[in-house]
């Protein structure tokens, strides 16, 4: 692809013109050029700066369980995974976290956790409905897989008002691969769009350089996002885990992952995006190449400090450092070493 073509798809890219299936894969084939790379990490970096500012929003995560009654083959927690470390917090466990985070000065939580069966469905509006009622400001995010729609209203009525749920790969062939039978794509992009009719601000995305991954399934996943219109997006790479079918597998490209976040932040560039925890791991610097690249969010860990390393999604995943959410000014540091600084707000949506 020459200049003129390559600036050509940037332009529909940008202006939100429909694009197909072909036209991303051509884009996301050029991850390999580092000027196409740099000059698309500059973009996005310019859009993100006009939209948000120079701030990067903070959010307090909360790992409540690592229980989870799935078996996909990706993950650590996967119920099959006899090597897993389990914990589950109660709810008094869940609000002291919260209450620390709120000492912290953060205005968002996000209870993050595996489909464990006992945190029933009326367990999460319980704990919701108590943060809520102590903490009434700030914003509750839940990320606890696929729930009915009754389930979701329930969570909504009781105050969260964000929900997190990667889609992980819009491909059904390539889901297929990642899951077991018993797990269905469908049903999964369907709980998608049920949050959104309910009223969530809804946050989807994907692995990057999972096992069999081909740019035709990323580019798969830039349509079905453009259906979608989330209005947050997580992306990482995919990083193997001990106990797994893939727990040999390479791990995924961090320069292609920062490559589709820069193409992400262009083409939605009033979302919340995070520099993820699992781009960290893989890079010392990943956060903040991650910042650079067009991220505006955060999620330090407010778990207990004893159960942090059990939420073991992957290998040596990061929770220390900057990654805690008490080394909030070890991350202040580092984002002013950059040139940017945090922003305590809620960070919602725009409107």
């Amino acid at each position: 692809m020459n200049k003129k073509e390559f600036f050509a798809l940037l332009e529909c890219l940008v202006s939100g013109e429909k694009m197909e299936k072909h036209h991303w894969q051509s884009l996301l084939s050029l991850y390999v050029s580092d000027d196409e790379s740099k000059e698309l990490a500059s973009m996005a970096r310019s859009v993100c700066d006009k939209q948000f500012g120079r701030g990067v929003y903070v959010r307090g995560l909360v790992e409540i369980s690592s229980y989870c009654k799935n078996n996909c083959y990706y993950c650590g927690l996967r119920c099959a995974n006899k090597e897993a470390s389990r914990y589950r917090l109660t709810k008094e466990q869940i609000l002291t976290c919260c209450r620390q985070g709120a000492e912290l000065g953060f205005n968002t939580f996000v209870l993050q956790g595996g489909e464990d069966p006992l945190q029933t469905n009326q367990f999460i509006t319980d704990v919701v409905a108590a943060i809520h009622h102590e903490f009434p400001e700030k914003a509750i995010t839940l990320s606890v897989g696929e729930r009915s729609r009754d389930a979701y209203a329930a969570f909504r009525h009781a105050g969260a008002e964000r929900y997190l749920l990667r889609h992980e790969t819009a491909s059904p062939s390539h889901y297929a691969r990642l899951h077991p039978s018993a797990m269905s794509d469908a049903h999964r992009k369907q709980c998608l769009f049920t949050l959104k009719e309910l009223g969530y601000q809804v946050g989807s995305g994907m692995m990057i350089g999972s096992p069999q991954q081909t740019l035709r399934h990323i580019a798969e996943d830039f349509v079905f996002l453009d259906e979608l219109q989330p209005q947050m997006i997580g992306i990482g790479p995919f990083i193997p885990a001990t106990g797994t079918p893939f727990a040999t597998s390479s791990a995924g490209s961090a320069r292609l992952t920062l490559f589709v976040l820069s193409l992400l932040r262009l083409r939605f560039p009033k979302a919340l995006i995070p520099a993820t925890t699992a781009l960290a791991t893989l890079l010392p610097d990943g956060m903040e190449r991650g910042i650079l690249a067009g991220a505006n969010v955060v999620m330090p860990n407010l778990s207990p400090i004893d159960v942090r390393d059990k939420y073991s999604i992957y290998n040596n995943k990061k929770s220390s450092g900057s990654e805690s959410a008490q080394s909030l000014q070890q991350l202040a540091t580092r984002l002013g070493e950059i040139g940017y600084h945090i922003d305590y707000g809620r960070g919602d949506y725009p409107a």
